[in-house]
């Protein structure tokens, strides 16, 4: 069971995005980091442990060529086994940032030549894999950028070309030095995900089909595709295989964020029918079937739901934003 604790202000609400919340827990400074795209900036906060707020930011999107600020698409933490850099992507391009949003230490503009006059052009999709960070793009290309242990010399390393519709999201686990392991899966609007082992070049392991609904959120873990649909379906793949192993109707509509407590397993779903749902993930020790099971059901009444997150990895709390709501609520589990 969760209940609700103190929420944490922000100074606009969340832009109407699906997966506009990212979460960082600093256990060594006993701060928590949480991170929230409003219009062209993005509002970045501190907490302390017990929820009071010690400082609040916003960082602007790079407005490079163009008459208006561009809009912000989403805001990520991405933790590399030697730092930790703030990604922020928008409709020009992708900046990069040293933990905390005071140096940008990194600039990749968009390159719009392939795209129609009627086509937005976009980043969204951010995760952080070994010494690489992944970013999709409108056009279904996934950059992926070689990070250096210090300093600003991130090179873009390789594109990924195995989608046709703009990136949705990208999931990555540490492979921990296993051969042939499934470590990243990215996802796009056709609901087409398509698994990757990461390394000096990126290899396409398996595609698993769409079927006409997008795919907003998706998560990976020991070896379990966690995808949260449009129809508000979750469905659960092997990864190595691609095989379904469970389609489970979560919400009444569609969902707009997943999220994994890596320590025990426990799946968050959020949808715009204004629930949250917390549930476990298992393999059958006799069959390997992955399995799901129900363990909590919260209703943030009144809102339209377009991030959540677990603020540990324990999945000890959680926390939802939502559009027109210019707050961030926080539940903790009793």
């Amino acid at each position: 069971m969760y209940r609700r604790e103190r929420s944490i202000p922000l100074r606009g609400s969340a832009a109407p995005l699906c997966n506009n919340l990212s979460v960082l827990q600093l256990s060594a400074r006993k701060l928590t980091y949480f991170g929230v795209v409003h219009g062209p900036s993005a509002q970045l906060l501190s907490v302390a442990p017990e929820g009071v707020p010690l400082a609040q930011r916003q960082l602007h999107a790079k407005e490079g060529a163009g008459v208006r600020p561009p809009l912000m698409t989403q805001v990520h933490w991405c933790v590399l086994p030697f730092r930790v850099l703030l990604v922020l992507t928008s409709h020009r391009g992708i900046q990069m940032y040293e933990s905390n949003g005071n140096t940008m230490v990194y600039w990749h503009a968009l390159d719009s030549g392939d795209a129609s006059p009627v086509q937005a052009v976009f980043a969204r999709g951010i995760a952080a894999s070994g010494h690489f960070i992944s970013v999709g793009t409108w056009s279904g290309r996934v950059l992926v950028f070689d990070i250096p242990v210090k300093g600003p010399n991130i090179v873009l390393s390789e594109e990924l070309a195995g989608h046709q519709t703009p990136i949705t999201d990208i999931a990555t686990e540490p492979a921990q030095g296993q051969d042939c392991v499934a470590d990243m899966v990215t996802a796009d609007d056709s609901g087409l995900l398509c698994v990757w082992r990461s390394g000096p070049e990126f290899t396409l392991l398996t595609r698993i089909p769409g079927f006409g609904v997008p795919c907003p959120s998706v998560k990976l873990w020991q070896g379990i595709i966690a995808a949260g649909y449009g129809n508000g379906q979750v469905h659960l793949y092997e990864a190595t295989t691609g095989n379904l192993h469970v389609q489970i109707n979560a919400h009444a509509r569609a969902i707009c964020a997943l999220d994994l407590a890596p320590e025990v397993g426990k799946l968050l779903s959020a949808g715009e029918d204004t629930f949250v749902h917390i549930w476990k993930l298992s393999r059958s020790p006799e069959s390997g079937y992955i399995e799901m099971e129900h363990c909590h059901g919260e209703c943030v009444s009144d809102t339209q739901l377009c991030g959540a997150r677990f603020c540990d990895s324990s999945g000890s709390s959680f926390a939802v934003t939502g559009y027109d709501l210019a707050e961030i609520r926080i539940f903790s589990s009793v």
